[in-house]
């Protein structure tokens, strides 16, 4: 017995050791709780030169991963297996995650670099006094076209994409909201309307549409329209930015009638192991010059107005990616529906997708 008792005490001992030594070797790799930052995060969505620098200045271990959907996001931090520091879902998530109580409340002194913001892009519904959020990256959904491809074409109007002479020609993105939203905007609606008549008239409208519709599709939208193999693309303004980087013949325009002004947004999800590191690095992002050296990498249009002077004059000064405000105040943010019109969304779209030419 007494035996036992001393194989005991030594597993005891054994394994406290093992414990500490674990423990030491994590610290020394930089996984401690109090010297890790996890950010969840868009893929490709930042310079990761930037994470380097940071963890260069500040001595924290950044943990990156990646998403490809603001819902798969939701999930995983519902779910709370992951300790996430930061995350940067898009604005009308923002208002979900909000009433889930699944975001905590900012310490703005903890943010000089906040005054660089433009305040355009500050206090928006979603999260009155960015209690919760900061902004990030913001852009549109517009038209890519080619006038290579398209002779004589103009697009100006969301009614343009009708035109019977494009016949199995238009890329369509992958989404309900987008894709209803400008059904109901051809039609003079807000892309937030929650009147079913107004609904099924966007819905019947698209139906028109269809022997247009080459593809419904996701990220292969860029590819097929850099190599010309599709002429139109209504899509978001960051993807346009990117095949007209890779093919100079493409353009963009945002539909005079408006259309959805996004954007996403740094949040500190409840699941936050270090509060301190978190708003460094929010901090860190904000900086003048580190936001232009993201966003000249990213190509997505910035909130931050005191980055704009240290980024190339072209790109600033480019009315499709940094539209004037006469056109910004047609623009509309997209609103929480609530689970019960988000779904109705969903199926008038599924309807719309299943609809033969």
């Amino acid at each position: 017995m007494k035996k036992l008792l001393q194989l005991f005490i030594a597993g005891i001992i054994l394994s406290a050791i093992l414990l500490y030594a674990i423990q030491a070797m994590n610290e020394s790799q930089g996984y401690s709780g109090e010297n890790t930052l996890t950010i969840y995060n868009w893929g490709n969505y930042i310079d990761m030169d930037l994470i380097k620098q940071f963890e260069k200045e500040t001595g924290v271990n950044v943990i990156y991963e990646t998403f490809d959907s603001n819902e798969a996001m939701l999930t995983k931090i519902q779910q709370g297996g992951t300790t996430y520091d930061i995350a940067v879902p898009s604005e009308y998530m923002i208002d979900k995650m909000r009433e889930e109580d699944l975001l905590i409340p900012l310490d703005h002194r903890k943010l000089p670099n906040l005054n660089n913001i433009d305040d355009r892009f500050m206090d928006l519904p979603f999260d009155p006094g960015n209690k919760y959020s900061i902004p990030y990256f913001w852009g549109t959904v517009g038209i890519a076209f080619n006038p290579e491809l398209l002779p004589n074409k103009t697009f100006t109007s969301w009614n343009d994409l009708w035109d019977p002479a494009l016949k199995n020609e238009i890329l369509l993105v992958d989404g309900a909201r987008e894709v209803i939203g400008m059904g109901l905007n051809s039609l003079g609606y807000s892309l937030n309307d929650t009147n079913k008549q107004h609904l099924q008239e966007a819905s019947q409208k698209l139906e028109t549409l269809t022997p247009n519709i080459k593809a419904i599709v996701g990220d292969e939208n860029k590819l097929l329209m850099q190599n010309n193999e599709a002429a139109i693309a209504v899509l978001w303004s960051g993807d346009a930015a990117d095949i007209m980087w890779e093919n100079e013949a493409i353009d963009y325009v945002v539909p005079k009638e408006g259309s959805n002004l996004w954007f996403d947004n740094m949040v500190i999800p409840k699941t936050v192991k270090n509060i301190e590191a978190a708003h460094q690095f929010i901090n860190f992002m904000l900086d003048p010059e580190i936001a232009a050296q993201n966003t000249e990498y990213v190509a997505y249009s910035t909130p931050n107005k005191a980055a704009l002077s240290y980024m190339d004059e072209e790109m600033v000064n480019d009315e499709r990616f940094y539209p004037p405000p006469e056109l910004t105040e047609k623009l509309e943010v997209y609103k929480n529906l609530g689970p019960k019109m988000l779904s109705y969304y969903n199926d008038l779209f599924l309807e719309f997708k299943m609809h033969p030419k």
